[in-house]
């Protein structure tokens, strides 16, 4: 009797101090005295002491798996060890604040802090879309599909028949039928400025690039700018190659899209094991113009013509990432720029139309845009 209150005891700690991921070994402990105790006494308090000695065991695993899946520990962030980690990763995902984790260790200073995000801290994800507040997964806008003939009354609408978009994406109509490759369960971890929302996450590939795409959700209460490093790593999280990418105005509430580009030439034609992306943000450079700012796209064939109406008394810039879908695959991502004559601007109260050819097939799209008054160069 006296050994199986001892190892209902140790299981009882050994699977709080589990939460600290620290538990594994004296849980092993229990899980060994509960085997010897069952075995001598069948009872109730036995088996009961038997499960809480495997959910010991069982919890750090899940723990592990959940932050390095099933590589051997890498670094993530600078200088931070195995177990604090892995307690930062967990924990963060599951709603905890731990920045004073990074705070407290060294690891992410204030000044930093101030400087990449405004203030306004960090929070990492791994694999995963974020939910508001209340646990409900922030659904994607439907696109919006519209005809030409629907613009303003008294509008030019330009059609852009050499764009580079055309040039980059036509390449055959031999290729029209194929499927897309696209993986969206690629491993990932990234950090994100409070405030900002994970809405879909993809990742495709062609013959020469691998693209990890992110639809974010400006939910922080004022326009930002937006930037963000994606790195690809290999199985032992070494550095293969890096894409930098900028988007200069987002509106509160307004959903944008970064698609990184890995040129398959640095990677030895393979593919990454997995890739890290870290997105800042500061105050706009420009002014955001996508209240003056109206986009519709419209698919014709293996082609999506996207029209910008910019009803403004000023020039605006409009980036525009339509992404194509087969059933729920993500089979290409283009980006746009409707423009009049060889600027890069929609002129005011005009319009302006760009097509683009998606080489994979596809059964539906989805648009993503902002605008931003562009201002003359001095």
């Amino acid at each position: 009797m006296h050994i199986i209150a001892v190892a209902l005891i140790l299981s009882i700690l050994a699977g709080i101090a589990s939460f600290l991921f620290v538990g594994i070994i004296p849980s092993i402990i229990a899980l060994i005295l509960n085997i010897i105790c069952i075995r001598k006494e069948k009872s109730i308090n036995t088996v009961r002491s038997l499960a809480i000695s495997v959910v010991g065991i069982l919890l750090p695993v899940i723990m592990y798996l959940n932050s390095y899946g099933f590589s051997l520990p890498f670094e993530k962030i600078k200088g931070m060890p195995m177990l604090s980690q892995i307690l930062y990763d967990n924990y963060t995902r599951l709603g905890f604040n731990m920045d004073w984790m990074l705070k407290d260790s060294g690891k992410l200073d204030e000044e930093l802090l101030t400087e990449v995000n405004n203030g306004m801290g960090l929070y990492y994800v791994t694999e995963g879309v974020d939910f508001d507040e209340e646990g409900v997964h922030v659904a994607e806008e439907p696109v919006e599909e519209a005809s030409i003939d629907d613009a303003i009354p008294g509008m030019d609408i330009e059609i852009d028949e050499s764009s580079i978009f055309e040039a980059v994406d036509s390449n055959s109509d031999a290729g029209k039928m194929e499927i897309g490759k696209s993986d969206d369960d690629m491993p990932s971890y990234g950090g994100l400025p409070i405030g900002t929302l994970i809405v879909g996450q993809y990742f495709r590939e062609d013959d020469h690039n691998c693209n990890p795409i992110l639809v974010l959700q400006n939910k922080t209460g004022g326009a930002c700018r937006f930037e963000c490093l994606f790195t690809a790593r290999d199985e032992d999280g070494n550095e293969l190659a890096t894409s930098r990418k900028t988007v200069e105005a987002v509106k509160n509430d307004a959903l944008f899209v970064f698609e990184g580009r890995f040129d398959k030439g640095r990677l030895d034609g393979k593919r990454p094991a997995m890739y890290e992306f870290l997105v800042s943000k500061r105050d706009p450079y420009e002014k955001d113009m996508a209240d003056e700012v109206s986009v519709f796209s419209q698919v014709l064939d293996y082609s999506v013509m996207v029209t910008a109406q910019n009803l403004s008394d000023k020039k605006v810039k409009v980036d525009a990432y339509v992404l194509f879908f087969d059933g729920d695959e993500l089979v290409d991502c283009i980006w746009m720029i409707p423009r009049n004559e060889d600027e890069v601007t929609v002129y005011p109260k005009s319009a302006a139309a760009i097509k683009a050819d998606a080489y994979y097939r596809f059964d539906r799209v989805e648009t993503y845009y902002t605008a931003y008054e562009a201002v003359e160069a001095r």
